[in-house]
């Protein structure tokens, strides 16, 4: 596989969501955390690949042409699974998603060439045989590119937090940029301040650490620098919070990249003698692509232009989005 442009490689689930909500029959949708990470990256202009694990079937194919109308480029061998993986979404009145799994998950073989970012989490770091050769080649592949990594957590699937937070520690330390939410870490640490193993992580390799808290906005942390970052989160009306932590993922994402963070070990250098003002914009990005998503039903991936209009509404969070907090 050859690309003539340098993209990021998102690694990881792609699968459709059985959604039910309360008084309401089921619906089918496409989702998957790597799916809506590559599909946000597309829509906000950045070159993006992904390599997934799904069917020849009728939901693989709506996986496959969901992919391809967002601009993603599909990895061959990808659709080498017996079936399509489902997940099923239970909402409650507050849009809060609780899921169950229905899945099998390996790795097709990763492109190198073009590559200068990959992106993995989630299932695809956790499920078996497909999560051991996932931090495998990332081990690998780091020499040539930046890596970034969302542990996502899925208890319904990944078991008990012991069973894979060696995993999950171990992927951290690979990693350039981490992203978790604060229900991560509580799940992975029960008897640990999030705040406190947001420090930790910073400590185990990665140089930009993030918390995602919902309406609280994110704390974000640089392993170099000895202050902590508040980035608000902009006030929207909230429709559900389906895949809004994968989106502010892609918004961060694609933020490092136009900034220079991101794509291989030159950019790896500048990130790790970044300051908090070399950050701001890609963080308050990543706060308002998320924000946008919550704003719609389901998984959404908005364009520059709908993150550029509420940043220009959000006034309010723009003017004090970032506050560093000393640790000495």
């Amino acid at each position: 596989m050859t690309t003539t442009e340098s993209a990021i490689l998102c690694v990881g689930e792609a699968l459709i969501d059985v959604v039910r909500r309360p008084g309401c029959e089921a619906s089918e949708h496409v989702g998957g955390s790597l799916l809506n990470v590559a599909a946000g990256m597309a829509a906000l202009g950045v070159p993006t690949h992904l390599a997934s694990w799904w069917g020849q079937d009728a939901r693989g194919e709506r996986l496959a042409a969901f992919a391809r109308a967002a601009g993603v480029a599909i990895v061959p061998g990808t659709a080498g699974a017996k079936a399509t993986p489902i997940a099923q979404a239970d909402l409650d009145a507050d849009g809060q998603a609780r899921y169950t799994f229905d899945l099998t998950w390996e790795l097709p073989t990763l492109p190198t060439e073009g590559i200068e970012h990959i992106h993995t989490g989630s299932l695809a770091a956790t499920v078996e045989p497909g999560g051991s050769a996932v931090a495998a080649e990332m081990a690998r592949l780091r020499s040539s590119a930046t890596i970034s990594y969302d542990p996502n957590a899925r208890p319904a699937i990944m078991g008990s937090p012991a069973a894979v937070v060696e995993r999950v520690e171990a992927l951290v330390a690979l990693s350039d940029v981490v992203k978790a939410s604060d229900e991560d870490l509580m799940w992975l640490y029960p008897d640990v301040p999030p705040a406190t193993t947001l420090e930790r992580w910073g400590t185990l390799g990665p140089t930009l650490v993030v918390m995602t808290r919902g309406a609280r906005g994110a704390l974000a942390r640089l392993a170099h620098v000895d202050t902590s970052l508040e980035v608000a989160a902009p006030s929207v009306q909230v429709g559900d919070t389906v895949g809004a932590g994968d989106s502010f993922m892609a918004g961060l994402l694609a933020g490092l990249r136009q900034a220079g963070l991101l794509g291989g070990p030159a950019a790896r250098e500048r990130l790790r003698r970044a300051r908090w003002e070399d950050l701001a914009v890609p963080l308050r990005q990543a706060a308002l692509t998320s924000a946008v998503t919550v704003g719609r039903a389901g998984a959404y991936a908005p364009g520059p232009d709908e993150v550029a209009a509420l940043n220009a509404a959000d006034t309010a969070s723009s003017v004090a989005a970032l506050e560093a907090h000393d640790h000495r």
